[in-house]
C-alpha cells in the first residue's frame, strides 16, 4: 500500500500522515516540518558552497509515493550475492522503509548490544533524537526527514563486539511502479568504553526511479571505539541523499568508511564534532561512478577540544560522463590547541568525459596545530602502464591490477573480513566498465 504526493501537497501529506500515526516523535517531527517549510531543498546554488557543485533540481521536481506497507520483501537467499549479508552479522532491515523480518537476525539476546526499531520501543534513548542531527542547523533533506520518517534503527553499544560479529542496518529498495521516497533512520550510543562495529547499507535492487533521504546519528561515549562502514549501491536512475553527523566524547575513537558504487545523484553529508579531548577520527572513502552518475562527498570536521587528531584520505575513480564532488572542511576552533589533522582526495579519470570538482579546506583559529590539506586528480601514469606491458602484461590484466591496487588502499581499512570480500567482488564487477 502506498500515499501518493502530488506536486502541491506531496511533503505536508506525508508529514500529516505521521503526525496523525502519533508517537513520541511528533513535537521533533513538528518542528523539523516547519524548518523544512522555511528552508525547502537547496536548489539555489549560487552562492551556497554547501551544494555548489551538485544540482538536486531533477530530486526537488519529481513526484513520490510513500510506501506504508512493503510489496514483497526478498529473501536472503535472493539478496546474498548482491548484498553484504554475513552469517554472524547482527542484522535489523528495512524493504522500502518497512520493517523486515525475514532478512533481519536481531532478537538473539548478544551481550553488548541492544537494536531495536524506532517505531517499537520506549526506550529512554529515543530522547536523544534529533540532538546531534540538529534541524535548526541542517538543510531541507535532514529537516524532512524528520518530519516523515516511519521507522527505524535505535542502537545501544556498551559492551566489546567482534569484528565478525558487527551489528548491521540494511535498507533496501525495490522494483515498484512509480517513484518511491523511502526516509531512513539510524540512533547508534556507543557508551563508555565500548567497541563495535557498525555497517550501514543502502541498497538498490530496482532500475527505475526510488529516492531515499537518510539521517544517521551517532554519539561517541568516552573511550568508547565505533568503526563505521557505509555502502551505498544504487541504481543508475536514482537518488541518495545521506546526512550522517557524530559526536565524540573524551578519548573516543571513531572510524569512518564509506563506499559508493553508483546513484543517478548520490551525496554523504558527514559531519563530525570532536568534542572531547584527546579525541581520534579517521575518514576514508572509496567513490566509483560511471555512464551519467553523479557523487557527492560533503565531508566536515569541528575541531572543538584540544589534543585531537583527525586524518581524512578520499579517493576516486571515474569513467563515462559522470561527475563527483569532494568538498571538505576542517574547522579548528580556538581552545583546540595541539590539533592534528590531515586531509586529501585523491581522483583517478578514466575518461574525457569524466569530471571532478574538488575542494579541501582548513578554517583555523588555534595557533598550536599541525594542519594539512591537498587534492589531486588524474589519468594512470603512463610509465606504470609502460612498465606493466613490458612485463609481458596485456593492457586489460595491467588495468585490472592497477585499479584494483587503487582501491585497495581504502578497502584495506575494513577490519570485517567479509565485508572485505564482498567490496572486492563489487569492485571486480565494475572493471569491465572501470578501465584505462
Amino acid at each position: 500500500m502506498t500515499s501518493t504526493l502530488t506536486s502541491t501537497d506531496r511533503y505536508q501529506a506525508a508529514y500529516q500522515e505521521r503526525i496523525a500515526v502519533g508517537d513520541q516523535f511528533s513535537a521533533l517531527r513538528e518542528k523539523a516540518y516547519r524548518r523544512f517549510e522555511s528552508v525547502g531543498f537547496p536548489v539555489a546554488r549560487k552562492g551556497n558552497e554547501r551544494w555548489k557543485y551538485t544540482n538536486i533540481a531533477p530530486i526537488a521536481r519529481a513526484e513520490y509515493q510513500i510506501s506504508i506497507t512493503a510489496d514483497s520483501s526478498p529473501t536472503i537467499d535472493e539478496i546474498r550475492s548482491q548484498l553484504p549479508f554475513g552469517d554472524t552479522w547482527q542484522t535489523i532491515a528495512f524493504v522500502d522503509g518497512i520493517f523486515s523480518e525475514g532478512l533481519s537476525t536481531v532478537g538473539d539476546g548478544r551481550p553488548g548490544v541492544s537494536i531495536e526499531r524506532l517505531s517499537a520501543t520506549d526506550s529512554p534513548l529515543t530522547s536523544e533524537l534529533g540532538s546531534i542531527a540538529q534541524v535548526d542547523e541542517d538543510d531541507g533533506f535532514g529537516a524532512l526527514n524528520t518530519a516523515v520518517f516511519a521507522d527505524g534503527a535505535v542502537i545501544l553499544l556498551n559492551g566489546e563486539i567482534d569484528a565478525e560479529s558487527p551489528v548491521h542496518v540494511l535498507f533496501v529498495t525495490t522494483e515498484r511502479s512509480q517513484p518511491t521516497m523511502t526516509s531512513p533512520r539510524v540512533l547508534v550510543i556507543a557508551e563508555k568504553f565500548s567497541k563495535a562495529v557498525l555497517i550501514e547499507s543502502h541498497i538498490g535492487l530496482e532500475s527505475g526511479v526510488q529516492f531515499s533521504n537518510a539521517v544517521t546519528e551517532v554519539a561517541v561515549g568516552e573511550g568508547a571505539s565505533l568503526s563505521h562502514y557505509r555502502i551505498l549501491e544504487k541504481g543508475h536512475e536514482s537518488f541518495h541523499i545521506g546526512t550522517t553527523r557524530v559526536r565524540q566524547e573524551k578519548d573516543s575513537s571513531y572510524t569512518s568508511v564509506s563506499f559508493a558504487f553508483g546513484a543517478r545523484i548520490g551525496r554523504d553529508d558527514l559531519h563530525v564534532l570532536l568534542d572531547g579531548p584527546g579525541s581520534e577520527c579517521t575518514l576514508n572513502g572509496l567513490y566509483m561512478t560511471s555512464a551519467s552518475d553523479h557523487l557527492d562527498n560533503h565531508i566536515s570536521l569541528t575541531h572543538a577540544k584540544p589534543h585531537a587528531t583527525s586524518k581524512q584520505l578520499y579517493k576516486g575513480i571515474l569513467t563515462g560522463k559522470s561527475k563527483a564532488v569532494f568538498s571538505g572542511q576542517v574547522l579548528v576552533e580556538k581552545d583546540a590547541q595541539k590539533t592534528y589533522a590531515v586531509q586529501r582526495d585523491m581522483n583517478l579519470l578514466l575518461s574525457d568525459g569524466a569530471e571532478v570538482d574538488t575542494k579541501p579546506s582548513l578554517l583555523i583559529y588555534a595557533d598550536d596545530v599541525q594542519c594539512f590539506h591537498g587534492a589531486a586528480a588524474g589519468e594512470v601514469d603512463e610509465d606504470a602502464i609502460f612498465y606493466m606491458l613490458s612485463r609481458g602484461l596485456d593492457r586489460e590484466t595491467a588495468s585490472r591490477i592497477l585499479i584494483t591496487a587503487y582501491a585497495d588502499e581504502i578497502i584495506n581499512h575494513v577490519e570485517t573480513e567479509s565485508l572485505r570480500a564482498h567490496l572486492r567482488k563489487s569492485v571486480d564487477k565494475l572493471l569491465p566498465v572501470f578501465h584505462f
